[in-house]
């Protein structure tokens, strides 16, 4: 069974940093891609970030480009979002989940979510 443990989301105030993770298990996870997405309330899901199944290619939202970095340790089962310049309209629910592309469609298996709060 793919399962997925994440952790470090909370309350941060703007301009601040936050890093989230998130442990895979149940799959092979070091020949599987990556994304992270997220979810504000009353929104629909947005693709944030992903990363190849090797960490040589990464790929952003316009809107956290230069800000946050996606990155993976396989021999951990473990991907990891570094948040840097947080401002409120961050503030979400972020899922990991298997899968590339922007497409939310392209993603088959997903975390439960960690919550980010960025106050103003």
């Amino acid at each position: 069974e793919v399962q997925f443990e994440e952790s470090g989301g909370g309350l941060v105030q703007a301009g601040g940093s936050l890093r989230i993770s998130c442990v895979g298990s149940g799959f092979t996870f070091s020949k599987h891609a990556m994304g992270w997405f997220r979810q504000a309330p009353g929104k629909e899901r947005e693709f944030v970030a992903t990363i190849n199944w090797s960490g040589g290619n990464t790929n952003y939202a316009n809107s956290v480009k230069g800000r946050f970095t996606i990155s993976r340790d396989s021999a951990k089962n473990t991907v990891s979002l570094q948040m840097n310049s947080l401002k409120p309209e961050d503030t979400a629910v972020y899922y990991c989940a298997t899968g590339i592309g922007s497409s939310y469609y392209s993603y088959d298996y997903w975390g439960q979510g960690t919550q980010v709060t960025v106050s103003s």
